[in-house]
């Protein structure tokens, strides 16, 4: 008996978490395996979060909720919109979700028509893809490698764009590649995006408080108020507040939209945890300072990261400005011989290659819509972070010639 529809064989099991499972199995087995392949922040939430947890399990609220958040969550989203962004929002324009994920699921169901295209720069984040494609959408992907900076122009879009075009996805910080959008990038797009009304923007902002070296993160709608009727920002507390598990995500967009997706979610998993609610509203409303003290533990990771990888014949690493990924040019080292002989024929072969070789678990590039790449994250402690260059440099360094 078969009990796989077809359109859940059009997708793929997440790759970084299944490369996780594996790196847990190896551990399981007695292997010393430094795991990069997941991103998430290795820090404890605050406790000022986990104490509003508490407080409000024990006031009661631990019974349903409105279908996509409560008014203080709502009230607590927009006053951050105002207070870091300047963008204004009332309560019908947002809406939150058990995870960054499912609110960008709901936009895509609330909208998308059989065949409506999805314009996806990759390298991207991997669920992308799949959402659309489960969802009846087709993905078309913008290639953007290393050399055009990870990001792609308002040309290579526009030349992408069909009638059949509904969503463009835009993520900056970005999630391979750290790349971040300055404000006249995205003032180009913009611009661009006004020759065509059918089309509306997913802004994924997740990563806007984890930038290094100053950068500052620009939000397309504050680039471009005038899409505002047709531009949806996701953000969430899980990256920012070290809150992953607590599957808090939120959007702000068209109260028309905002209410079918509301519908959408009233059918599907009704309300986020109350618990986890009453904690992201104590996370946006309360103090900052993790928040700062995080990004600048990020930034020395980074370039711990950088130093340690850097002049590994093989690979090339951009600077990134954002986030806490480093996305690895590895196309020197395909063709060439492992030491049991075996042929690097793609990128997945070198992650392959690290995890059995160093014992280092990273991701290809080929499941972010580009390749030859892998990815690793750098949201761990520094001494794993340095144990996991140097054995990339002696396993790389173990490489022989090409076959």
């Amino acid at each position: 008996m078969t009990y796989e529809a077809e359109r859940a064989s059009l997708i793929k099991l997440s790759p970084a978490m299944a490369i996780s499972v594996r790196a847990r199995e190896l551990r399981a087995g007695g292997a010393d395996v430094v795991d990069l392949s997941v991103g998430e922040p290795d820090f404890d939430t605050p406790a000022h979060i986990l104490d509003a947890a508490e407080a409000a399990m024990r006031a009661g609220a631990t019974r349903y909720t409105a279908a996509d958040g409560t008014a203080e969550l709502k009230d607590a989203i927009a006053a951050k919109f105002a207070r870091e962004n300047g963008l204004e929002f009332s309560r019908q324009e947002i809406s939150a979700g058990n995870g960054a994920k499912q609110v960008i699921f709901n936009a895509l169901m609330a909208t998308l028509e059989p065949g409506d295209e999805v314009l996806v720069p990759a390298p991207y984040w991997v669920s992308y893809t799949d959402m659309a494609l489960l969802l009846g959408g087709v993905p078309k992907v913008v290639e953007c490698p290393i050399e055009a900076d990870f990001k792609p122009t308002p040309e290579q879009l526009e030349a992408a764009i069909t009638p059949k075009t509904r969503w463009l996805f835009l993520n900056s910080p970005g999630n391979p590649s750290g790349a971040a959008f300055s404000r006249a990038e995205l003032e180009a797009l913009g611009a661009m995006l006004e020759r065509h009304p059918r089309v509306l923007v997913l802004s994924d902002e997740i990563y806007e408080h984890i930038l290094h070296d100053g950068a500052q993160a620009t939000p397309f709608l504050a680039a471009c108020p005038r899409l505002r009727d047709r531009t949806v920002t996701v953000n969430g507390v899980s990256k920012a507040y070290a809150m992953t598990g607590w599957r808090i995500g939120y959007a702000a967009g068209p109260a028309g939209l905002i209410k079918v997706m509301a519908k959408i979610q009233s059918q599907s998993t009704s309300n986020p945890c109350s618990v986890a609610q009453a904690a992201a509203v104590a996370a946006l409303n309360g103090p900052q300072g993790f928040v700062a003290e995080a990004g600048r533990e990020y930034t020395a990771r980074r370039d711990l990261v950088i130093d340690g990888l850097s002049g590994i014949p093989g690979l090339r690493l951009r600077k990134p400005e954002g986030a806490f990924y480093a996305f690895l040019e590895c196309k020197s080292l395909i063709g060439r011989l492992r030491p049991d002989g075996r042929r690097l024929a793609g990128d997945a072969d070198v992650s392959e290659y690290l995890l059995e070789a160093a014992g280092v678990a990273t991701v290809p590039g080929s499941a972010f819509g580009l390749s030859p790449y892998v990815r690793l994250s750098f949201a761990a402690a520094r001494p794993l972070l340095e144990a996991a260059c140097t054995r990339i440099r002696e396993a790389v360094a173990a490489l022989g010639d090409e076959a």
